[in-house]
This record gives structure tokens, sequence and C-alpha cells, in this order.
């Protein structure tokens, strides 16, 4: 497989959803961050756009979001989260195994995700991910096997504060398994805003000089 080519299609595509204003509908505003949803074209469920703004420049939270090492210390929603193969300085295929949802209605699955980073003109980024299929890690019978259609975040300077980033972030998450879309869909919004909210603690945190020596596979609470 041509992961390079599939990264760079992924990282176009998440831009045109970024460009496409029409059919969105608002689910969820919550602590200045919005959550809208249209009709996936990808599979039968939703593709999801979240906004949020981020006191930090786009260049450190790009950085902070596309970098493997310290997504477990912040990200709430996960227990691993591993580079199994690194393609090149931007691109790389990554394991992760999920907490469990909606208390312990959605149980944990497993992805392999290929992620990429792509620097835009007016210091625009786009860090995209697209699930791939990587021999070395096939599925197990732990946990389920879930799908990610093209998701990403695309951090950009605001225009009013250069200072701070907007950023959209879009997901569409073919879960697996026996579970009724109701329940994805009403448990759905609110992970995306605690994700957006964890990511601005977890900056916050990291610009503390001592949170620096933390190990980056630390284990998750």
């Amino acid at each position: 497989m041509d992961y390079k080519r599939l990264a760079q299609e992924t990282a176009q595509e998440i831009l045109g959803y970024n460009q496409d204003t029409s059919g969105w509908k608002v689910v969820k505003t919550s602590k200045k961050i919005t959550v809208s949803r249209k009709a996936s074209k990808r599979f039968h469920g939703n593709l999801y756009r979240v906004e949020g703004i981020i006191p930090e420049s786009t260049t450190k939270l790009s950085e902070f979001l596309y970098k493997p090492e310290n997504r477990v210390t912040w990200d709430k929603s996960l227990k691993v989260y591993n580079m199994v193969h690194k393609i090149d300085s931007d691109t790389f295929i990554c394991h992760t195994i999920t907490q469990s949802f909606a208390m312990g209605s959605i149980s944990p699955r497993d992805f392999i995700d290929l992620v990429y980073f792509k620097h835009c003109e007016g210091n625009m980024d786009i860090i995209s991910s697209n699930s791939v299929d990587f021999p070395a890690y096939p599925p197990s019978s732990n946990y389920i096997r879930g799908y990610n259609h093209a998701c990403g975040y695309i951090c950009s300077p605001l225009k009013e504060n250069p200072a701070h980033s907007k950023l959209v972030m879009f997901v569409q998450t073919e879960m697996k398994g026996k579970l009724s879309p109701s329940i994805i869909e009403a448990t759905m919004p609110s992970n995306l805003i605690s994700f957006i909210l964890n990511a601005k603690d977890g900056i916050k945190a990291h610009r503390i000089p001592s949170g620096h020596g933390s190990h980056p596979n630390g284990h998750s609470s």
C-alpha cells in the first residue's frame, strides 16, 4: 500500500470538509466549543465537525496534537497510543486503544491509523488520520477493531489574535460491533467536547517545565 499517497489524499479530504459550509447541523455547544454533524459520504453514520479556540500558537498546538509521545498523558479517551511504524518525519502509523464510553455501554476499541502532518499557506496546519490495514498489527480477539474514515484537525491562527489558534476537528468513526447508532449519536458530541477541553488542559500543562520529564507512554488512569 502506498501509505504516503493515501496520507496526502486524506489531508486534501479534510481540507475539503473545512471548506464545505453547507448542510451542517449544530448538535451541541458547550464552553465555547461547537459540535456540528452531517451525514458521512464514507459510511452509514455521521461526519462530526468540532470547533474551538485554543490559547496557544498554531505551531505549538499542531506539534502538540501531532506528537505521539505525550498523547495518553492528556487524552483521557485513550488507554494506548503508540507509533508502530514511522514512514517519514511527517507520516506514521499508530495503534490506539480507547477507554470504554457511555458508562461502559461502548466497550474499548482499537484502531490502526495512518497519521500525517501537512503545513499549508497562511500558517495553517492539517493533521489527518485514516484507518489502514497494517499486517504487523492484525485485529485481535481482545478488542473490536474500529475504523476511522478520514479524520483530522485543522489548526490556524485566530484572525483577531494570531497568538491563539482556531482548532477545527473532523471525526467520522465507524465503531463496528453491534452498537445501536442512537447510542453513538447520543454520546459522541459530549466526548468530542471533552477531547477539546482535555487538549486545552494538556497543552497548558505541557508549557510547565516540570511536565517534560514524564514518561511518553505513561500509564492511563
